[in-house]
């Protein structure tokens, strides 16, 4: 047996990244269901993310998510997060990340990427693969669309290259403007009809799915009445919804003992119900046909966003550019010295 080595560290920059992600996007809903299930069977480790907080930037924060993800994957690592929510006044993007690779053999990491791309894609593979699931089919009549920024941009992507049958679109954004044009590029690749919502509740008639994606830090929505027509609600922003909204709902999520902390809806209900009796299951149930929607319900899908999918999406993106002969890859990154 050959003695373990230091292995080299191949940097990936957002080109990259995105290239492969833009062409399969699939394939990586099968690989975000593969590390769900790997996780649900308890091929993982995926301790609680460490919050970094600013005292004088309330709305800005960086998020640490270590995990090891066994099965099929057998990787380690850690995303390093940053959401600035001012920054989209500067013209640059309100989140940057980077993922680090670590072999489980050595320990050492053996990838340093750009993240917001993996990162924003898990997002977005792991709404869809809910929906899909919750809703049965590859169908909905009507998509609301709350928060119009980078996830949602990358939710609606996937819905069409995995030719969701979609009829109409709502868009509400707190800029008007910023709806308007993701409409318009929307409307470059469907015929669906389009239109933006004068109102947040807007986005919810008659829409039998919709999708949150804000940056809110607190809940602004209180009306049990919007899910009155039983829609699947993709919960992504995780704070949007008031206690009463969540407890006229049936729960999913990711991983309960993550989702239910942190001031999220979740945690807030439990905070007000004195336990998490109001969460039914986790997507892994759904998947493993241990728990099934109630369609006479509406349901909620509020995953935290576990770092075992940025692994694994990272994994898969780290292993194609790799084969490609792509990346910049250090020999000596650990040592110093040639090899």
């Amino acid at each position: 047996m050959s003695p373990l080595a230091p292995p080299p560290m191949t940097v990936i920059g957002a080109g990259e990244i995105a290239a492969e992600t833009d062409r399969h996007r699939p394939e990586l809903v099968e690989v975000v269901r593969a590390a769900y299930l790997t996780h649900d069977a308890g091929q993982s480790a995926n301790p609680h993310s460490s919050f970094l907080r600013f005292p004088h930037q309330s709305r800005s924060r960086i998020i640490s998510l270590p995990a090891y993800l066994g099965g099929e994957f057998e990787v380690a690592g850690n995303k390093w997060i940053a959401s600035f929510p001012d920054n989209t006044r500067h013209g640059i993007p309100r989140a940057s990340a980077t993922l680090i690779l670590n072999d489980c053999a050595t320990g050492y990491p053996f990838a340093c990427m750009e993240s917001s791309i993996v990162s924003a894609t898990r997002t977005a593979a792991s709404a869809v693969l809910g929906a899909q699931t919750l809703l049965g089919a590859r169908r909905a009549r009507r998509v609301g669309i709350v928060g119009t920024g980078l996830i949602a941009q990358h939710v609606w992507r996937f819905l069409r290259d995995l030719d969701w049958e979609i009829d109409g679109f709502r868009l509400f954004d707190l800029d008007p403007a910023a709806a308007g044009r993701f409409g318009a590029v929307m409307a470059e690749h469907t015929d669906a009809e389009i239109e933006v919502a004068g109102t947040v509740e807007d986005a919810f008639t008659d829409c039998d799915l919709v999708l949150l994606a804000t940056v809110a830090g607190e809940p602004h929505l209180h009306d049990p009445r919007l899910l009155a027509h039983n829609p699947v609600v993709l919960h992504l922003s995780l704070r949007d919804l008031a206690p009463e909204m969540i407890l006229a709902a049936q729960n999913f999520t990711d991983d309960v003992d993550h989702a239910v902390r942190e001031r999220t809806s979740l945690h807030l209900t439990e905070q007000r119900t004195g336990n998490r009796d109001f969460v039914d299951g986790t997507l892994g149930d759904l998947l493993r046909g241990r728990l099934q929607r109630d369609l006479a319900r509406p349901a909620v899908f509020s995953p935290f966003g576990l770092g075992v999918l940025d692994l694994a999406v990272g994994k898969w993106v780290h292993d194609r550019v790799v084969a490609a002969g792509r990346g910049r890859r250090e020999n000596d990154f650990f040592t110093g010295v040639g090899v």
